[in-house]
């Protein structure tokens, strides 16, 4: 991990590497989930990562999509790609609620604890013949937090399967800590700039396939990526960031969340109240 850690300096920027991180996985002890059964949250701790699961039905996630269609529409009419619908949640009352819709913050708070906050959101929207990829990283190497204990529920507005590009990740690849990252290659068409060096030592990736209005959920040390979209179909999943109350934001970070469990004891977070319609 002191090798990885050293490697990744080197890539990350200055104020980011500089930063006392502590990037290990914190297995969940909560013996009495109320949500989710005790044999899914051990297959969390087992796997770093936990899907499908059902939330939305057909007519509620439509509602939803053709929220996110008008926000594309105008993004585009700006000239913005489609990723660009980055940490909107505090200006959107349509991101608002989904952050703070019940049945997902039920599970984050399973896996969490009591007291949870909601600290970034992004639309991960790959349009029909969409070369772009995510490359194969663990969340954690981006953000400047002091714990790595984020978990992110990516919430599928579209059907995501492995035809248009859905998601893979390699089990268990959380339970390694930090693990070396290079800058990655213009070739790579990453969405993202960071690739994570020697995956295949963890074995096949899993595809994480999911209907609309289902999630999935993964460890910010779990091993992750996207291939390109070769469909004709689109292929859109906005991801909620959830993580316990004491851990540590740095740099301003904590200042657009949304307290969606218990209290923020310490005052460390923002708690962004619904906005207006944008």
């Amino acid at each position: 991990m002191q090798a990885a850690a050293a490697a990744n300096k080197s890539v990350q920027p200055d104020w980011l590497a500089e930063l006392d991180r502590e990037l290990r996985f914190h297995p969940i002890t909560n013996r009495a989930p109320k949500t989710l059964s005790l044999e899914q949250v051990e297959a969390f701790n087992r796997d770093g990562c936990l899907a499908p699961l059902d939330v939305f039905n057909a007519s509620e996630i439509a509602v939803h999509r053709a929220y996110f269609d008008g926000l594309l529409e105008r993004v585009r009419a700006e000239g913005k790609d489609s990723y660009s619908i980055n940490g909107w949640h505090a200006k959107c009352p349509g991101i608002w609620d989904l952050v703070t819709e019940p049945r997902i913050v039920a599970i984050a708070r399973d896996l969490l604890g009591e007291d949870v906050v909601c600290w970034g959101t992004h639309y991960f929207c790959k349009l029909p013949r969409d070369g772009k990829a995510v490359s194969w990283h663990q969340d954690a190497e981006y953000w400047p937090f002091s714990q790595s204990r984020t978990v992110t529920v990516w919430l599928a507005l579209d059907d995501a399967d492995p035809g248009n590009g859905c998601m893979q990740v390699l089990p268990g690849s959380h339970l390694h800590g930090e693990l070396e990252h290079g800058r990655s290659g213009e070739d790579e068409r990453n969405v993202l700039w960071l690739t994570a060096q020697g995956v295949e030592r963890f074995g096949a990736p899993r595809d994480v396939a999911l209907k609309a209005g289902q999630i999935s959920i993964h460890s910010d040390l779990t091993l992750h990526s996207s291939p390109p979209n070769p469909s004709e179909r689109r292929r859109c999943g906005l991801t909620l960031r959830y993580v316990p109350a004491e851990v540590v934001p740095y740099r301003g970070w904590g200042a657009n969340a949304i307290r969606v469990s218990g209290e923020d004891r310490k005052g460390l977070w923002g708690n962004r109240p619904r906005p207006a319609e944008l």
